[in-house]
């Protein structure tokens, strides 16, 4: 299927413009097919039957585009304050992505239900800030964190193209950094599945070692849930005789990476034998941080029984930021953070890349509380549902 394009012409405006050259080729995912140019072509062909059977085509591949596709629809639509948005749905979820500023997903959830994300009603709707803002939504930065390098405001219109079944935004290359970031945002035509590809490339005359780092701020009121790494006694130590115990389990199977302020005894941190918890709470006083090598591949956020999970696949022999974490945790009064992290790559000159995929789903009805015996029963049984 040709691609379809929407197109910033001006900041922040949108126009959708097809590229197609064949007559069937649709204008746009859930939009009308450009019909009156396809008959045109048709009615100008010589031969009768010619003319009957192409038109017979053409309805038919019209009937069965609407009729598979119709759920994933992508519109223009006014949000927070920024009239240029973009809508993506699938008759279960959606998601809005910002083109006035970004690139930024501002709103993800069930049709009809709460937005998943946090949003800062203080600064929703503002454009050209000349510091970094908020906003709140799912955000790309450069890791390892730096001021000002990883706080370049993403305040200004980005571009935003769709092909096919996604939506591409790109914004202009950041002055304080010289690098330019980029999201792929995918939707399933069904179910709640939604691939957000990052991109960044380096514009600068030098190198640059970085990693992509994916931030999800979400909703207040809910629970971060991390899987540990499973269990394996000593290998001196068996919980019982005979038992076989691998012996590369003498050496550390995950990294577990402190800040400064970070405190293991504050009440909003549950650590089970399986699972990592931590509780938002808009009564807090201060922050907490926390990253993980997580293996597992997966963490989640549990809030009015809404189960968020994003996955990120650990990548063997790849070097991590914050001394090895590919996912990161954080939270203050007003939020908290679900956190992706790519490998840390030195991106060449003049246009070197890297990218980091994630992969999120949103399921509904899940309830548990912070033992093992209630996440195992509800959480887990999502989690390895969608993992590949």
């Amino acid at each position: 299927m040709p691609a379809c394009h929407i197109l910033t012409t001006m900041p922040g405006s949108i126009l959708l413009e097809s590229n197609a050259s064949m007559a069937m080729a649709p204008l746009c995912v859930g939009a009308s097919f450009v019909l009156q140019t396809s008959l045109e072509r048709v009615l100008k062909m010589n031969s009768p039957v010619r003319k009957t059977v192409f038109v017979v085509a053409l309805l038919l591949s019209v009937l069965w585009t609407s009729t598979s596709m119709a759920e994933l629809k992508i519109e223009r639509v006014k949000y927070g304050g920024w009239p240029n948005c973009v809508r993506m749905s699938n008759g279960t979820i959606e998601l809005i992505a910002t083109t006035d500023v970004g690139p930024r997903i501002i709103h993800f959830g069930f049709i009809g239900k709460d937005n998943e994300f946090f949003e800062d009603p203080k600064q929703l709707g503002k454009t050209n800030a000349e510091k970094w803002l908020a906003f709140g939504g799912h955000r790309l930065w450069l890791a390892p964190e730096a001021k000002p390098r990883s706080y370049h405001p993403d305040s200004k219109p980005v571009k935003a193209y769709q092909k096919d079944q996604s939506v591409q935004l790109i914004q202009p290359i950041e002055t304080d950094n010289g690098i330019q970031k980029e999201m792929l945002i995918t939707m399933a035509p069904s179910g709640s599945k939604v691939t957000v590809d990052h991109k960044l490339t380096n514009r600068n005359l030098w190198a640059v070692e970085v990693a992509p780092w994916a931030l999800t701020v979400l909703a207040p009121g809910g629970r971060a849930i991390f899987p540990q790494e499973s269990y394996s006694p000593h290998p001196d130590i068996p919980d019982f005789p005979d038992q076989k115990i691998d012996k590369k389990f003498y050496l550390p199977v995950r990294v577990m990476t402190l800040w400064s302020y970070t405190n293991l005894a504050d009440p909003r941190w549950v650590f089970t034998r399986k699972y990592i918890v931590l509780k938002q709470d808009p009564k807090a006083t201060n922050p907490q941080k926390l990253g993980l090598s997580n293996r597992q591949n997966w963490g989640a956020y549990l809030r009015n029984n809404h189960l968020f999970v994003k996955i990120n696949p650990y990548q063997d022999g790849a070097i991590y930021p914050d001394h090895g974490c590919t996912f990161e945790t954080f939270t203050n009064a007003d939020m908290l953070e679900l956190e992706g992290l790519g490998p840390l790559v030195k991106l060449a000159p003049n246009g070197g890349t890297t990218t980091y995929s994630e992969d999120w789903h949103l399921f509904d009805n899940v309830k548990a509380d912070n033992t093992d015996k209630s996440l195992d029963a509800s959480v887990l049984p999502k989690v390895k549902s969608i993992l590949k």
